[in-house]
């Protein structure tokens, strides 16, 4: 056809809206047609309603999430992991992520295993826990089959110090260990004698000062409203944590001033919180879970109530489905870098921090902290894009926790595993790094997409309820 045949044809002129291939919009542009692109893909699964046994699975996911958003973390106390979480012992050490044995588990998990073990004293050094490790005298469990949640390495031994946070809503409890900050630090992997000193300071100093100050605090200190307000300070409360961590200062502080009777360990208290932006991680994590966890059993819900990694795999639950695990392969991490280091040194992906973004903020609200896409590597578009991005496999949007860049809207919320699939859109996730080999630790953040797998595997599981 000749240049403008198409025009003559029709006898005026042509505004057409292209859906679907570029090359159709790109041929009728030649022949000057005024051209609108819409990208479109068609679904790739189709939409479930209803489960075998005739659940109404909309039903179950607007109970899902409205039980998650209905939930009201406070930190209400502190104690000794051993004492106050449910069913531990002391043979017992609980880690991130999915399931998994000493054999399999990556360097820097074996390496804060390592630590921990000497820390507790079962162990007199590195070589001898590993001996230990491997002979099958401990017993290794996942966080969250505790009602707990670990940053990176996420250990939890018998002697540490954990922050006890209540869900006031539904009243159940859900528990994390005080964070120790970057860099060479157990969590990361790292051991050796500054690591242990750390450890001790914070069990022996740390602990028992914020123990005192937080009981002392009639009705505790409510998470939820912390979140809110710091997610309009620039955090999104996974990576960026200085708002959190700040907000956390002001409403413990008065209660230190009242309840340690030594002024210079109330001061070194008040420093190491203050010196550590991702103090309010180990605070913003428990909430998540205590949040997340009154989802769980509700029969055909799809809705995601764990996400989890361990350095080897990367691990799901589902609300309808809170017994079983969904796994694959922990992904790689793309990111910045600590001088020094680069990217074949990174472990994969490692920590129970994703349940953040589960819980409708982290990763998903980065569009509210756009200063965290330098220190993962991107731009404050990326981050907005980023967050966009996920509303299309969320089920809804979170009443209390909203972005002021996007005229205050609220977080995505609720991944719902049926839209994954009709998608392909994968969890956008943002991390630190750590090191591969036990003993070293933190070498860099970046972001990284969840493995499709665990996800595909779910819903496979889902059409057969």
């Amino acid at each position: 056809m000749a240049e403008k045949g198409i025009q003559a044809l029709f006898g005026k002129p042509l505004h057409v809206v292209n859906v679907g291939l570029r090359s159709f919009a790109e041929s009728l542009e030649d022949q000057d047609v005024s051209v609108v692109q819409v990208d479109w893909k068609p679904p790739r699964a189709p939409r479930l309603l209803f489960t075998k046994k005739g659940v109404d699975i909309e039903a179950a996911n607007t109970e899902a999430v409205s039980r998650i958003m209905q939930g009201r973390p406070v930190l209400i106390g502190m104690g000794i992991a051993r004492e106050v979480i449910p069913g531990f012992h002391d043979r017992l050490i609980l880690h991130a992520g999915p399931p998994i044995t000493w054999d399999r588990m990556c360097g820097p998990q074996r390496g804060a295993v390592m630590g921990a073990l000497v820390y507790e004293g079962l162990a007199k050094d590195e070589q001898e826990a590993a001996e230990l490790a491997a002979s099958g005298e401990i017993e290794f469990a996942p966080c969250h089959h505790y009602h707990a949640v670990g940053p990176m390495a996420g250990i939890i031994s018998p002697s540490m110090p954990v922050f006890i946070v209540k869900n006031e809503t539904f009243g159940n409890y859900a528990y994390a260990t005080q964070n120790e900050g970057l860099g060479r630090v157990l969590r990361y992997g790292a051991y050796g004698p500054d690591v242990y000193e750390r450890l001790r300071w914070m069990e022996e100093v740390l602990y028992p000062t914020l123990k005192a100050a937080i009981e002392s605090i009639e009705g505790g200190i409510d998470l939820r409203a912390l979140i809110s307000q710091a997610l309009h300070m620039g955090d999104e409360c996974h990576n960026r944590n200085r708002a959190g961590t700040s907000l956390f200062l002001r409403a413990i502080t008065p209660a230190i001033i009242r309840t340690c009777p030594d002024k210079e360990r109330a001061a070194q208290v008040f420093e190491f919180i203050d010196g550590n932006d991702h103090f309010f991680l180990n605070l913003s994590m428990p909430a998540g879970k205590a949040m997340t966890e009154p989802a769980e059993g509700i029969e055909g819900s799809t809705i995601v109530t764990v996400m989890a990694r361990n350095g080897t795999d990367f691990g799901i639950k589902v609300a309808g489905m809170p017994d079983r695990w969904f796994v694959a392969p922990a992904g790689k991490v793309k990111g910045l870098y600590l001088p020094g280091f680069t990217e074949e040194d990174a472990n994969p992906d490692i920590g129970d921090s994703t349940i953040t973004e589960t819980a409708g903020f982290g990763g998903f609200a980065m569009a509210a902290a756009p200063a965290i896409a330098k220190f993962v590597g991107g731009t404050p578009q990326d981050a907005i894009e980023a967050t966009l991005e996920m509303y299309e496999i969320c089920y809804t949007e979170h009443e209390h926790f909203t972005i002021p860049a996007l005229n205050f809207r609220g977080t995505p919320l609720g991944i719902d595993v049926r839209r994954i699939a009709e998608t392909g859109i994968l969890p956008r996730l943002n991390t630190g790094i750590a090191h591969k080999e036990p003993g070293i630790g933190m070498v860099g953040a970046g972001v990284l997409r969840a493995p499709e797998k665990c996800f595909m595997d779910a819903f496979k599981a889902i059409q057969e309820w």
